[in-house]
């Protein structure tokens, strides 16, 4: 008995000892997960599971997204999960997002993973328009997205109609045309065609590269107004804060970098920027909501660290991620370059061997060719061999008439015929007989010539057969294999030499290693900078090829705008056009700030 209770006691404790929990949905760009979270977890704990979880190290990027009254919130890390303004009804959903952007995304974004989640939710946005994208861009950010997900284009496997499923362009792209599906396809998958080579690593990049040169790329809007009341756009993104008209998301009017900006505040709704030269005055604007200028604020000192982190030496762990991604490309590089030998070599030695098939089956034809003349060359003797004999036996007999007849002319003669008119009768029937022994003799020696031209005709045919029969013996003597280059096949991965190969790939990067891969990227650039002036002449090319095909009526005022920069000579990249903005002095800019 108090065995008995002293267990129930220990297992009371142990119970109340466990900590309540509550259980958290996480929804990524392409997976959901769902977390048993302890009561007194801050958002760190949980934002530090969930990267854990996806085996992401480039952490500063991302945060943990939710939506009050809606409003976008992020989740803060020193705070607890449940003390934010969530739904309290399990799971407590949160969205894994990127909160900050790249400048560069070649150069910042080292993981693939990171790479392919800013990937997937860049290419979200342009599907759902948050980021304007002209149509021939979209065109081609589709299609290496298409190689990202396919691989290498195949025409025998990626036939008309594969791409029927795929949400590829953006529906303001599709209905400002008047084109088929079909039509699209074809244009996506010309580009397509072209990326042969390409890993989904780098498509993907590729793709970002484009997208991050987009006027509305990692920018957040938020509306505000100035001292005058002026209703304008804030625009906050890794470069700084910019201000747009309400009707022009793409131009910003004006713009102050991050090195400019020395202290960011906000009071209620009105919000301060100092800049940092303290001889200009700080300039000041109100947004719809408290809640927002709490947003606001923690997307500036988020992009203002980041931009000031770019600047300056990379960290330890940032440098070890480099080296580590560097080795991994080189790694990944020649293990391409080795599965490219490989299929080379599979790819001749099939070619090797189709020849082969198809030599043997042409010499097959032939023999079977020459056997049927054989056959028939041996009928046609027969033939004429049957024909020979029976016109000389014919021709026997028409003598052996003719004898007859002559030996009848005779008896005729000696008979005398007393009479005239027998005798009469009997010179007319001499005569007849003469004729017929005539024309027997000319019918017998015309059969006789013809015999002998039988005769001829049968040596000629048997002639014929001696030369197939030789050919024949020529065809089935021949060697059906002629000797050829030696061409060494795929080998299985079971068969030791094929450990050799792998053996002698040196997985230690020394530092010839590392030369070679930089003049390798280097070579890239200049490869690079002329694939860019080509891409730019087909996406220029594609856009007077589909202009006929537009709808006029259905533009929108962000492709009116765009075509309207671009009429403008407005080509320029998007650092460019902020540049541009700032070459005025800031004191200038933000008197024409306070003036709008």
């Amino acid at each position: 008995m108090a065995g008995a209770i002293a267990s129930r006691m220990s297992f009371s404790s142990l119970k109340r000892k466990q900590p309540k929990t509550f259980t958290v949905r996480i929804v990524t760009m392409d997976a959901e997960m769902e977390f048993n979270c302890e009561m007194k977890w801050k958002g760190k704990d949980l934002f530090d599971l969930v990267c854990r979880t996806l085996g992401l190290r480039e952490t500063w990027f991302f945060g943990l997204q939710y939506t009050i009254k809606d409003t976008v919130a992020w989740l803060k890390m020193d705070k607890k999960v449940l003390d934010h303004d969530v739904s309290k009804e399990e799971p407590v959903t949160f969205h894994f997002l990127a909160k900050f952007y790249p400048e560069n995304a070649e150069e910042e974004l080292v993981q693939e993973i990171t790479q392919h989640l800013f990937f997937l939710q860049v290419k979200k946005q342009i599907l759902d328009e948050k980021i304007y994208c002209p149509p021939e861009a979209s065109v081609l950010l589709a299609s290496y997205a298409v190689q990202a997900k396919y691989g290498d284009y195949d025409p025998s496997v990626h036939k008309r109609g594969f791409l029927a499923q795929e949400e590829l362009l953006p529906k303001r792209v599709i209905n400002l045309y008047q084109m088929t599906p079909e039509m699209w396809e074809e244009r996506i998958t010309a580009w397509y065609a072209e990326h042969r080579g390409r890993a989904r690593d780098e498509a993907e990049m590729e793709y970002l590269k484009i997208a991050q040169d987009l006027e509305m790329y990692g920018v957040n809007y938020f509306a505000i107004r100035n001292k005058k009341g002026t209703e304008l756009l804030l625009g906050v993104d890794a470069l700084g804060l910019h201000i747009y008209d309400p009707e022009n998301r793409l131009t910003p009017k004006i713009s102050f970098p991050w090195n400019e900006i020395r202290n960011i505040s906000y009071s209620d709704k009105e919000f301060t920027i100092k800049p940092l030269d303290k001889k200009i005055d700080v300039f000041k604007f109100n947004s719809s909501k408290l809640r927002v200028n709490k947003l606001i604020l923690q997307l500036c000192i988020g992009n203002h660290d980041l931009f000031m982190r770019r600047r300056k030496a990379d960290s330890l762990e940032v440098q070890q991620m480099k080296a580590q991604a560097r080795e991994e490309k080189a790694r990944k590089q020649m293990e391409r370059q080795r599965l490219a030998r490989e299929k080379q070599m599979r790819e001749e030695a099939e070619r090797t061997r189709d020849e082969l098939e198809r030599r043997l089956l042409q010499m097959k034809e032939e023999a079977t060719m020459a056997n049927e003349a054989l056959m028939r060359s041996e009928e046609t003797a027969d033939l004429l061999a049957e024909k020979a004999q029976i016109t000389e036996e014919e021709a026997k007999l028409l003598a052996q008439k003719a004898a007859e007849a002559e030996q009848e002319m005779q008896r005729i003669k000696a008979t005398a015929i007393r009479t005239e008119e027998e005798k009469r009768l009997m010179e007319q029937k001499v005569l007849e007989t003469e004729v017929l022994a005539l024309k027997m003799a000319e019918e017998s020696e015309r059969r006789a010539k013809e015999a002998d031209q039988l005769k001829q005709d049968l040596q000629e045919a048997r002639e014929a057969e001696r030369r197939a029969k030789q050919k024949l013996l020529e065809i089935t003597t021949k060697p059906t294999y002629p000797p050829m280059n030696p061409i060494p096949a795929p080998l299985p991965p079971d068969i030791p030499s094929f450990n050799l190969i792998g053996d002698s790939l040196s997985f230690d990067f020394k530092d010839t290693d590392m030369k070679r891969l930089s003049m390798e990227i280097e070579k890239e650039k200049v490869e690079y900078m002329e694939k860019s002036k080509h891409l730019q002449e087909q996406l220029n090319e594609l856009k007077t090829e589909i202009e006929a095909l537009k709808l006029k009526e259905r533009e929108t005022a962000l492709d009116i705008l765009h075509n309207e920069n671009t009429d403008r000579g407005g080509t320029s990249s998007k650092h460019n056009t902020i540049k541009k903005l700032t070459l005025q002095s800031a004191k200038s800019r933000v008197a024409f700030f306070e003036e709008l």
